[in-house]
């Protein structure tokens, strides 16, 4: 008898629960149903998918509480290590699922071309120290178009003295370009660090002031 649920193919179903029982990320590539229905047997805690863009391909990642991931991949070592530090940071009960993450896809197709000044998304930052969470709040702050020093930053996070460990806690945003830490520059106008290196900083901060990334 169909009582309307979507069901789990019976070698999906051990795929998941052998997942599950192995504590490895599961990263299942198969049809948008099976996605579908892990979530519906609340076998799924995150949810991940790919976004080509001009600064490179992006792999996103969601969880119940919102977005929990935006990373630059590897061409070379593809999505394994990223998904690795999800597992360790949130749940290995990670299943490629792109349909959950449409949103943040859309708003970041709208940022590239130019259409979106801010997001709205909810954010899981979960597994970040209280400071990392200050700082982050206080790199998201800064206007579209403008850009904010360590030392700045560090301030408004509380710590006026630490732009050092601000510049550490802005290394570790998993949220990258959601939480704009690429407008957060050295006192003398030098880019310093950045998680998808210096190119891509640059890049990002050319579409905000209206040229074109490269």
């Amino acid at each position: 008898m169909n009582d309307g649920r979507q069901r789990i193919p019976e070698d999906s179903e051990s795929r998941l629960e052998r997942a599950l029982r192995d504590g490895a990320p599961l990263m299942a590539a198969g049809p948008p149903q099976i996605a579908d229905a892990a979530v519906s047997a609340g076998l799924l805690d995150v949810a991940y998918a790919t976004l080509d863009s001009p600064v490179g391909t992006l792999m996103l990642a969601c969880t119940k509480a919102g977005l929990a991931c935006v990373a630059y991949l590897d061409p070379e070592r593809g999505a394994e290590d990223v998904l690795a530090r999800l597992a360790a940071r949130l749940s290995p009960r990670i299943l490629r699922a792109p349909r959950l993450l449409d949103e943040p896809r859309r708003e970041l197709d709208e940022y590239f071309a130019g259409r979106r000044r801010s997001f709205d998304l909810p954010l899981d930052l979960g597994g970040l120290t209280p400071f990392t969470c200050r700082v982050l709040r206080a790199a998201a702050a800064i206007p579209y178009g403008e850009v904010a020093t360590y030392a700045e930053v560090a301030r408004v996070a509380g710590s006026p003295r630490g732009a050092r460990a601000a510049g550490n806690a802005l290394g570790s945003n998993p949220v990258p370009i959601v939480v704009p830490c690429h407008r957060v520059l050295h006192a003398d106008g030098g880019l310093g660090g950045y998680t998808g290196g210096t190119s891509r900083k640059r890049a990002l901060l050319a579409i905000e002031q209206g040229g074109t990334p490269g």
